[in-house]
């Protein structure tokens, strides 16, 4: 039904007819702060854990959106740079795991609010409601910054012995 959600727009093609609704409403720079009416209005289902990138998307626009992307990709490319600078191999297909998985979760929950993905509840790192979701992110991050600074630390120390 993703590849078609019209077929059905009161069934099972609600969720992204209104989600696309949403997204394209925002245009360029959003309607503002807690001023989209799709969430508001409750039209977009699950505003606050499966479609929060929608609501995003129409509270700030186009503009917000790549502000959002542009700073999951910073954070996932400093993720895959800890994964290449270490020296322990159980670091590296951790980080690298790690890293796969939180990507997959943000293409995913940003493919389903604009209706290039089956909808499939997926939560969107860091923004998404929902306490275990929240919490096994923060987990994994710390993970990957404690790879980070045990390498780091290493390289102190190796420098200190020269």
């Amino acid at each position: 039904m993703f590849i078609n959600p019209e077929m059905d727009p009161l069934g099972a093609g609600y969720n992204v007819i209104q989600s696309r609704i949403a997204v394209g409403s925002g245009s360029l720079w959003g309607k503002g702060f807690l001023n989209g009416t799709q969430s508001k209005l409750k039209f977009l289902p699950e505003p606050h854990t499966d479609f929060i990138f929608s609501v995003f998307s129409e509270e700030w626009g186009f503009v917000g959106a790549l502000v959002v992307l542009g700073l999951f990709t910073f954070v996932l490319w400093r993720m895959i740079s800890i994964a290449v600078k270490s020296k322990d191999r159980q670091g590296k297909i951790m980080v690298g795991s790690l890293s796969g998985w939180l990507w997959f979760q943000i293409v995913e929950s940003v493919g389903m609010s604009i209706g290039i993905l089956p909808v499939t509840g997926a939560p969107l790192p860091f923004m998404s409601y929902g306490g275990s979701a929240l919490v096994s992110v923060f987990v994994a991050v710390g993970l990957i910054i404690s790879v980070g600074l045990s390498d780091e630390e290493e390289r102190v120390e190796y420098e200190k012995c020269k």
